[in-house]
């Protein structure tokens, strides 16, 4: 770029003009760059490097919205929401004096502008794009600290905050998007403490930015020295909920009075912290930790307005981190009564079995899943695989009853399965406090030469039969209604032999249900995968079935109960 002609220019900036190197005019008072009609930039001149903190080489090419415009909070601006980007659009002369572009070193520098059009080498056209120094009590510059924010600005980010912290019920994504909210909004560092469910002090985030982008430090985090009840360094005395404080390395300059107080030492000299503002994490019955916000880069300190805003954002983080906490507990307590309901597998002589529960990954609650095992009193095996509906502690309690009642009439009742299911129906419709369910009762028997299951479905998926030379097919001849809809209909029985070394699938809809796709395709994907896999020992089986045939979209738990018959003649199907 040698030469630029503005088109419309009825204004000129004041002080003399010298020629730049590259052409541009080298004025006193105003940067000044040169952008294609891409708005890529392709020249600068040199009070443009000086005032954006960059070079020429850093400069040209880059698209200059993308790079330079942002918002008076750092964050990166819609192109429908920059009064620039419209000036330029419009191939007129436009200005403004409430801007502000992003400097090298990550400041904001706030400018008036001037964009007008001009015509390039060869012909093009382009824009030539004018700016000031703007006045530094109009918003952030690169001589100020931690950005002052009006009361509006304030209540906005605090609203933020709010929707952003409780949309999730996951303790450690909260606190990442509690990290993204402040830095680099509102300082350079923020450090996370969290007094652990046993009172453990935990250093989980110590994290800053690199061109605007949040980066952790993680050999500064992981387990800190217990809380020191006496000492009256800023950190200890938020980890008790005592006060919020203001502190910089001077504050840890003497003898150290606590372990904390050492790990804090170490903290300033490793991240240059110059400035720090520290306030206590309070959930509505406890002290659940401590926020830090720092500063290193960007001059100035936090002032007690800082501190103020930060004990705001401080206290809706204990909201929400308590919220999470609660959740997980109550998830635990859920996840654990339903792994210790579910049976252990009983030893059938010649017969291979394996089974697995995985409970939902996104899930907001546990669910009424469930398969069962165990011996009958004439020598037979009983196994039962069912889904109470609901997505809770209720639905777990559900599955509980259904499954016990199962055991007890199958135990004592010499009756065929659907005779004992339809007693089941019963007792749901009039006794237990499960709603609705689903489910496949059956009897293994082995006579002298094979292998056969006896069976009867209450609206559950079909079960998949696979024999050993891959060859597979639902066993969908019978489907009878689910159990609690209090309808009076005879349910079936169906008599299917089991092949040597066949595979057999009882399985949850969570293996084959997806959102997104018909059921067809969840059934076709499952039976594409069971096949392929049908050589491989039992247990193995189980895990890659579930690692590949699964929805990755599914947000149901699964569980699956998988049998293999001996080879003819007893031998057993794992190798």
């Amino acid at each position: 770029m040698s030469a630029w002609s503005p088109e419309n220019t009825e204004e000129q900036p004041p002080g003399p003009a010298v020629r730049s190197p590259d052409g541009l005019p080298d004025l006193l008072h105003a940067g000044m760059y040169v952008v294609d009609d891409n708005g890529s930039i392709v020249a600068v001149n040199a009070r443009a490097e000086t005032l954006l903190g960059r070079t020429a080489g850093e400069l040209v090419g880059r698209d200059a919205h993308g790079l330079l415009h942002r918002d008076h909070l750092g964050q990166t601006m819609p192109r429908a929401a920059c009064s620039m980007m419209r000036a330029f659009l419009s191939g007129r002369t436009g200005g403004g004096d409430r801007e502000w572009f992003r400097r090298g070193d990550a400041t904001l520098l706030p400018v008036s502008w001037l964009v007008t059009p001009c015509r390039l080498d060869g012909g093009g056209t382009g824009a030539a794009v004018l700016f000031y120094d703007g006045d530094p009590g109009e918003g952030p510059s690169p001589t100020a600290g931690p950005p002052s924010l009006s009361q509006l600005d304030r209540l906005a980010l605090l609203a933020e905050t709010t929707t952003r912290l409780t949309s999730t019920l996951d303790a450690d994504e909260a606190v990442a998007r509690l990290v993204r909210l402040v830095v680099p909004r509102l300082a350079d560092w923020a450090i996370v403490d969290l007094i652990t469910e046993s009172d453990d002090v935990w250093r989980t985030t110590v994290a800053t930015h690199r061109g605007g982008v949040v980066v952790r430090r993680e050999e500064l985090e992981g387990p800190l020295p217990p809380v020191h009840e006496e000492s009256l360094m800023p950190l200890s005395r938020a980890l008790r909920g005592a006060a919020s404080a203001l502190a910089g390395p001077e504050t840890y300059q003497g003898p150290p009075d606590s372990g904390i107080t050492v790990a804090q030492q170490k903290l300033f000299k490793e991240t240059g912290l110059r400035s720090a503002a520290i306030a206590p994490i309070r959930g509505p019955r406890a002290v659940l930790g401590a926020l830090t916000l720092g500063l290193s880069e960007r001059p100035g300190t936090f002032t007690d307005a800082e501190l103020s805003l930060l004990e705001d954002i401080a206290r809706r983080a204990g909201l929400a981190l308590e919220n999470a906490r609660l959740y997980q507990r109550q998830r635990h307590i859920a996840e654990t009564m339903q792994r210790h309901l579910l049976p252990q597998m009983p030893e059938v002589p010649g017969l291979l079995m394996a089974a697995r529960y995985d409970s939902a990954s996104e899930s907001s609650q546990v669910g009424g899943d469930w398969y069962d095992v165990f011996p009958l009193a004439d020598g037979s095996t009983a196994v039962a695989i069912g889904d109470v509906v609901g997505h809770n502690i209720d639905a777990a309690a559900g599955m509980a009853q259904v499954r016990n009642m199962l055991r007890a009439y199958a135990w004592a009742l010499a009756e065929p399965p659907s005779a004992i299911v339809e007693r089941l129906d019963q007792a749901v419709v009039n006794v237990a406090e499960a709603s609705m369910a689903t489910l496949i009762f059956g009897r293994v028997e082995r006579s002298a030469e094979e292998w056969t299951l006896r069976w009867t479905n209450a609206g559950h998926p079909p079960p998949l039969l696979i024999t050993h030379d891959g060859r597979s097919r639902f066993l969908d001849e019978e489907h009878d209604h689910l159990l609690g809809t209090g309808l009076i209909r005879a349910r079936t029985d169906t008599h299917t032999t089991l092949p040597p070394l066949s595979t057999l699938v009882l399985y949850t809809d969570g293996l084959i249900e997806s959102p997104r796709h018909a059921l067809d395709r969840g059934m076709s994907r499952l039976r594409q995968h069971a096949a392929a896999l049908v050589h491989r020992p039992l247990h193995v089986f189980c895990d890659l079935l579930l690692e590949r045939a699964r929805p990755v979209d599914n947000d149901d738990d699964v569980a699956l109960l998988v049998f293999r018959t001996p080879a003819a003649g007893g031998g057993t199907g794992d190798r």
